[in-house]
Order: structure tokens, then sequence, then C-alpha cells
């Protein structure tokens, strides 16, 4: 059946049917009326337009479902009935004018007489009031952090082969490990590259930068940068301290916005920036951080893209050097997270005649030991290929380095490879050599991985593989989105929005100071919700409304994406997924699309929670 031959009535029928009950609060407040414009009144001033007045139950601004999900305009919903208790419900600090009206969105009589700044006021506390209203019990835990998030439909009865990437894919590490990488990579700077002693001072701090940062090579500068390229207002930051908007704009040619040539290239390296793209950069920003803080506060003059050179290759002096092999295979407890989920993922798979294969940049000396720890002496018996130091993102696209064979050691062999063979360890390699040795193409393959550009990004848009993405930050991000303090504060923030589109009709001096403490409102509304992400960044998805550049790229680079490989463990091997069709911005939401289709049930948990 066609949406666009469902009528208003059939609508709310179809959709208070279709919806949960635990949500059934929610459903009424969605109306699918065009009285909304009625509700508004002809003109934006608020007059009720329907000759038959306008009561609290009848007018409801439009959108309201998606105020609360986060993915709408305005806010809406119906007024408390008689029979229960009215509560203007404080999302912010500041106490509001109160207005007569019995908690009506207007009056006959009363609105004629009004005053706009009064009529302004009066339509901020109900629509306030209505906010409240519109978030039923249970809504603010709708989300779940096990659940697997589809970006474009994906059905695994017709996937017959799994890829995996080991670090941070296969194996997820702990944050213990960050500190150790900074501290080692400091201590380069400081022997090797001569830098001051000065900033051995500065201890790692865990939670200052984020995933999918840029920084500006030039001007020594970590941000965040939306899908759009600009810049986030209050997320510039010159070493350790924030960069005033003012600045910002003026250094930028009196903009926010960064020009594409600059922002990167394909692989996220562009010849003024560079985007932090995996999990192993937080170290590195936060050295960077530091080491620009240290000369800026000491006023010493210094090169930025020199410092950015050296911090590079400290950081990767630790890799090449075998540092962080050596500390997780000393201590493999310590390190590694999440081990029984990785063996009870490939125990699944295979058990459903599934074939598996792994492609790493790491050692096979160090993925051997990590995958005994976690699944067992036997693990290359799950996999039917697996190639170590495959040297990604060029293993993908070019086709220069042969296949060699290691032995039983570990050493390797100089025979040619016609064949990749069970049981065997294959280095190096190229994609093309593995598609015509395998037969492996298309959509019939899914892989893993955590990195968007050296994983994913070739396998998707050149091989037409499907392609996972594993985010571990959706733990922290989804336990955010949970509380009630980001939903009541979002909400409002999407209906105080709702309220400037359509009350800046009014222009006199009065209404447009009313306006400007709105947005003032607005812009705090914004801070606090981004600080409880990240104080300095806010959330890696977004950019107050907007997605971040990350956010875009992982959109675009990735069919699936989950906190963790283990969440394929809540979802049967024959399950299709479905993406929710997010209305865009000319579409009216008349279905529950605003509703997640893969966050409100994970089937399957109860039945794995043993290794939970």
């Amino acid at each position: 059946m066609s949406l666009h031959k469902v009528g208003p009535a059939a609508g709310r029928a179809l959709w208070t049917a279709a919806v949960p009950t635990r949500l059934a609060g929610f459903v009424q407040v969605q109306q699918f009326s065009s009285k909304s414009d009625a509700f508004m009144g002809p003109t934006g001033t608020g007059r009720c337009s329907d000759p038959g007045g306008c009561g609290p139950a009848t007018h409801t601004s439009a959108g309201g479902s998606a105020a609360v999900l986060g993915g709408g305009g305005g806010g809406g919903g119906s007024s408390p009935t008689a029979a229960q208790p009215q509560k203007l419900h404080e999302v912010g600090t500041k106490r509001r004018p109160q207005t007569s009206g019995g908690g009506r969105l207007c009056s006959r009589g009363a609105a004629a007489k009004a005053d706009p700044k009064t009529q302004l006021w009066a339509r901020y506390n109900d629509t306030k009031r209505l906010v409240h209203d519109l978030i039923p019990p249970g809504t603010c835990s709708i989300l779940n952090s096990a659940a697997i998030y589809a970006n474009n439909e994906v059905s695994l009865a017709e996937v017959d082969i799994y890829g995996f990437d080991y670090d941070y894919t296969l194996a997820l590490y702990s944050e213990a490990l960050d500190g150790m990488i900074y501290d080692t990579a400091r201590d380069f700077l400081i022997q090797h590259f001569k830098y001051p002693e000065g900033i051995s001072k500065y201890d790692y701090f865990p939670n200052f930068a984020a995933r999918g940062l840029h920084y500006d090579i030039q001007k020594g500068l970590l941000m965040k940068i939306d899908a759009f390229h600009y810049i986030q207002p209050g997320t510039v930051y010159r070493g350790l301290k924030p960069v005033q908007d003012e600045e910002v704009i003026e250094m930028y040619g009196g903009t926010h916005h960064v020009p594409l040539n600059q922002v990167s290239g394909f692989y996220g390296k562009g010849p003024k920036m560079k985007q932090f793209m995996d999990v192993f950069s937080l170290p590195e920003m936060t050295l960077l951080a530091v080491a620009n803080d240290y000369f800026v506060s000491n006023n010493i003059e210094y090169d930025p893209v020199h410092l950015y050179k050296d911090v590079s290759e400290a950081v990767g002096m630790v890799h090449i050097r075998g540092y962080m092999y050596k500390w997780i295979m000393q201590d493999l407890e310590k390190f590694i997270l999440s081990g029984k989920e990785t063996r009870s993922v490939l125990q699944r798979l295979v058990d459903h005649g599934k074939k598996l294969f792994l492609i790493t940049n790491s050692p096979f000396s160090f993925v051997d030991k990590g995958m005994a720890y976690m699944v067992g002496k036997n693990w290359r018996e799950f996999f039917d290929v697996v190639i170590v130091q495959a040297d990604k993102p060029h293993f993908f696209n070019d086709c220069l380095k042969p296949f060699r064979c290691l032995d039983s050691n570990g050493d390797l062999q100089w025979h040619r490879i016609d064949s990749l063979e069970k049981g065997q360890v294959y280095k190096q390699g190229n994609l093309f050599d593995f598609l015509r040795l395998t037969g492996w193409r298309g959509s019939k393959v899914l892989y893993f991985g955590d990195h968007l550009y050296s994983d994913l990004a070739d396998l998707m848009l050149r091989h037409g593989w499907r392609t996972g993405a594993i985010v571990p930050e959706l733990q922290l991000e989804t336990k955010v989105v949970n509380t009630k303090q980001y939903a009541l504060g979002l909400t409002w923030l999407q209906a105080l929005t709702g309220l400037l589109e359509r009350m800046q009709t009014h222009r006199d001096p009065e209404s447009q100071k009313v306006l400007q403490e709105w947005m003032k409102e607005r812009e705090e509304l914004r801070a606090m919700t981004k600080n409880l992400f990240n104080p300095q960044f806010g959330s890696i998805f977004r950019t107050c409304h907007n997605p971040t550049y990350f956010s875009r790229r992982l959109c675009r680079f990735s069919d699936l994406y989950m906190a963790s490989v283990g969440c394929v463990l809540n979802y049967d091997p024959s399950y299709t997924f479905y993406p929710r069709r997010t209305p865009l911005q000319h579409e009216a939401p008349l279905w529950m699309d605003q509703l997640c289709t893969g966050c409100l049930k994970t089937p399957f948990l109860e039945e794995m929670s043993y290794i939970r």
C-alpha cells in the first residue's frame, strides 16, 4: 500500500496499530492533519484560525515524533487533560514569564488582545510543557548498545564469506594501551628528537581527543568538522586550550568553512589537513595537543609542520619497533577485551557453514598469541585464509606485491603461490590475486574492520563487498543518548528551534528581544548536549544538528556498524538488516520510520547472555 494514498485518519490508525505499547503515549501526540498551520495562525502570530477555537487536545505542532528521537524540527504534543496535574518542567535554569490562558495554546478572546511578547512567551511555555509530555516512561533507555545499525539493507542469508581485520575488530584493547603508547612516543620526542624536557610533565589525558577529528598541519589546530566541511564552533583547540570563534573565522578567511581540497584526500590525508580515523590515533592527537601547548604556553616559536611530522614519526616508532606488540603479548589479560565473544562469533559462523578469512597488517607472532588467548591454540582451524602484514590500504588498491607463505616457525618461504590453502599463513599479497585465487566476489562477502579508509572504503566502492564498521565508541554514545538529561535536552532543543523558525516573522523590537533570548538558550542547550559526550569535541557522530565528517564517511563506507563483532551473536545468520527511512527535509514523517527498526529490540540477546 502506497503511503501517498494513506489519509490522515488512516495514517494515525496504522501508526497506532504498529507502535509498541510502551510508546502509546508518544503516538497520541503525532498529528497528520494539515491543521498544524491553523495551530500557528495564518501569519505566524499565534492566533487561532479555527472558528471552533483551538483547545489543547486539538492543535499540536507538526514533527513531534521526530523531536523525541532527535530527528525533527519542532516540539509538539497534547496538553494534559483536566485529570492530570499541569506541571511546567524546566529544562534550563531560567524562569519564563507566566501567561494566562490555563495552559491552552490560544484563546479566542485573549489571543486577539495579547501583545506579541506575551504571545511568544505563552507559546514558549506551552511548548515546553508539551515537550515533556511527549516523552513516555522507558523512552530514554530505548537504544541498545549491543545492536547492529544498518546504513544499507543487508541480508545475512546472502552472505557466504565473512572477513575480519584483527586489531580493534577481533581484538579490542583496553584504554591502558593508549596511555602506554602516549608515554613512549612522548619519551621518543624528547630523547630522539631532542624536544624540551618540560613536555615530560604532561601526562596522558584519556578523554581529551575523540576519533574523527581533523588536524590543521600548518596552523597546529585540532578541530571537529561536519559533513559539509564546516568547523563546529567551540571545538577548535591550539594545544590544550580552545581558540575563540572570532579568531577561527579570521584565520580561515572570514568563514568556518574549510575547502574540499584542504580537508583531506581519499584516505584522510590532505595537503593541509589530517583526519584521525582509527582508535590508535587518540594518543597521537593528545601528544600533538600537548607539544603545541608547551610551546604556546612558554612563548617559544616553532614550526607546526615540523612538529606534526616529528610527533607522527615518534608515534610510528612505537609501532615499528614493536613496543605495542610486546606490551600486549606480555599481558594479554590486561590489554585484550571480549575474548570469549570473539570465539563465539567464529564458532557460530562456522557451524552455519560460512567461510572465514583474516586480513591484518599485524605480524603473525602477535596475531597468533592474541588469537590463541581469545579463541584457543586451534584458532586457525576456523579460517579458510589467513593473511598477515597485508599493508592495507595498499593491499586493496594495487596489484604489485605477491603472496608469500610462512612456515610453522613464521619464516618466509619463496615459492610461487598458486592457491590459498586452509591451515597456511600468508604474508603481504594483494586483493586482485586474492579474488582470482578464491573467487570470493561481490555482496556474498562481508568484511569487518575499524578503519573506514584502510579497511572498508576500497572494498565497498571498488569491489562491491559488504562492509561492517566496528565503532567501540557506540558503547559510550548510546549510554549518553539513553539518559533522561540528554532526551529532555535534545527534545527541548528541537522544539525551541522549531519555535524560532516559525516565530521569526515577529519583527517588532520587543519580539526580537524575546527571539534573541531564545537564541541564547538554544546555544546553551547545544553546549549542554555536546558536553555530555566529550567536553572538548562532543559526539563523534554529530556537530550540533549536522552529521560529522566522520559520520558521513561511516555512512558512505559501511553497510553496517556496531560496537564490536560480538554484536553478531544477537542475530540469526539469516537475519535481514533494514535501514531506517529517515525523512528528507522535504518529506513529512508519516510513518513509523522515526522509530529505529534495529534498536528497539535485539533478538537472541538473552540466549547469549552467559558470555556477556
